[in-house]
């Protein structure tokens, strides 16, 4: 999957989402095989979105490869492709590769740095990855 575009400025899914993508999304993570109108429901509680315009961004999800889209009867059904820990593993990896690329040892410095309070279990993956690697040059 293409990374979508990154918003640093913001938090949780709206980092990749617009604002009521990111809602469309949460509820078809919790619940999937909706209809437009079951997810127009479950929105009300927000704000009153109009059914055109929660269909419109249902279709451009699937345009984008992020649900995908099937026929019940007379009804469409909408279904991530990915669950979304899938999703975040898929977006963090194309994020950290095009920052490695982009900025080299510099970002993988500062993400080390930014680990504030280092999990053990996370060292030890990042030891037995280290020594892989030198096993394999």
């Amino acid at each position: 999957m293409k990374r979508l575009n990154f918003k640093a400025g913001e938090t949780g899914l709206n980092r990749f989402f617009g604002p009521l993508e990111a809602k469309i999304m949460d509820i078809l993570w919790s619940t999937s095989d909706r209809s437009i109108k079951e997810v127009q429901t479950a929105l009300e509680g927000d704000r009153d979105f109009n059914f055109n315009t929660v269909m419109t961004v249902m279709n451009r999800l699937v345009e984008k490869g992020i649900l995908s889209k099937s026929i019940r009867g007379r009804t469409s059904l909408y279904r991530p492709v990915l669950s979304r820990e899938e999703f975040m593993d898929e977006q963090s990896k194309e994020l950290s590769h095009e920052l490695v690329d982009e900025f080299g040892p510099l970002a993988v410095n500062h993400m080390i740095d930014a680990l504030e309070v280092a999990d053990p279990i996370l060292i030890e993956r990042l030891e037995q990855k280290i020594k892989q690697w030198k096993k394999d040059i």
